[in-house]
């Protein structure tokens, strides 16, 4: 019989409960992350009318910096009205996700060993600060200059911008960035599957690099390229990054298997 490379875990007992057993606690998780959700968006719609305040930033610093009118419409009578509950949904969400996010630990964790356990914090932890910094990065950097880009062409016609198609075009770039910036995630899991290896990455750098290129033509909202540059170069740095992942991920694997052969 194989030994363990954790002793301590022939102790551990996780994963005991029967079928039934696991349907209720997982009734129970989806319900309570319900409840942190719906409790998470009304919080965000009491709050979406000051939060809409830093969302249509951008865009009135956009018209102003182009000498237009700094100003938002909405053309249907419920527009506004519709766009604060949207917007307060999706603030509930986020308040809600370290609820969430805690009952999917606490669903997961019984049946883990110690050392996956620790794993699986440092994966959630890294997925939610990876997401929000894409975020970040795309409020704060590529938001502004995709705006600058629209408004600048200027002719006999002026824009008349609607609140709805702008959080729209936020919603996508923001989104679109923030699931771009878990690319380290992605080669992490393909790393511990063995899919992947640091010598794969960094000699096949120039197709990584041609197909961030084709990605980011595609999800770029304008036709200039320094928007799909400014697109680009995050991608470019997270796959320099997902390399170093991807070499943590298999020497690790090579000292366990060590460890393993050394304690037959």
């Amino acid at each position: 019989m194989a030994t363990s490379e954790h002793p301590e875990e022939a102790a551990e007992t996780g994963g005991q409960m029967t079928f039934f057993e696991h349907l209720v606690e997982l009734r129970k998780r989806i319900i309570s992350s319900l409840i942190a959700i719906a409790i998470g968006a009304f919080v965000g719609v009491y709050i979406g009318k000051y939060v809409i305040n830093y969302v249509t930033h951008p865009m009135l610093k956009a018209l102003s910096d182009a000498h237009l009118e700094p100003k938002l419409i909405y053309t249907h009578p419920a527009g506004y009205f519709n766009l604060i509950i949207t917007l307060g949904i999706y603030i509930g969400i986020v308040l809600a996700s370290p609820v969430v996010l805690y009952q999917i630990w606490l669903f997961v964790a019984p049946a883990l060993y110690k050392h996956e356990r620790s794993a699986i914090t440092g994966f959630l932890f890294s997925t939610v600060f990876l997401f929000l910094g894409g975020i970040a990065f795309g409020y704060f950097v590529t938001l502004p200059y995709i705006l600058k880009f629209l408004v600048s062409f200027q002719g006999p016609v002026v824009p008349m911008i609607s609140i709805n198609e702008y959080f729209d075009l936020t919603l996508l770039i923001l989104l679109g960035l923030g699931l771009v910036f878990e690319l380290p995630i992605l080669v992490f899991f393909l790393s511990l599957f063995g899919i992947v290896t640091p010598k794969f990455l960094w000699k096949n750098i120039r197709y990584a690099i041609l197909i961030i290129a084709i990605v980011a033509a595609v999800i770029t909202p304008t036709p200039d390229a320094m928007t799909m540059l400014i697109f680009m170069a995050p991608m470019i740095g997270l796959y320099f990054v997902g390399i170093a992942v991807s070499a943590m991920v298999v020497r690790k694997k090579e000292r366990q298997l060590a460890a393993a052969a050394e304690a037959r």
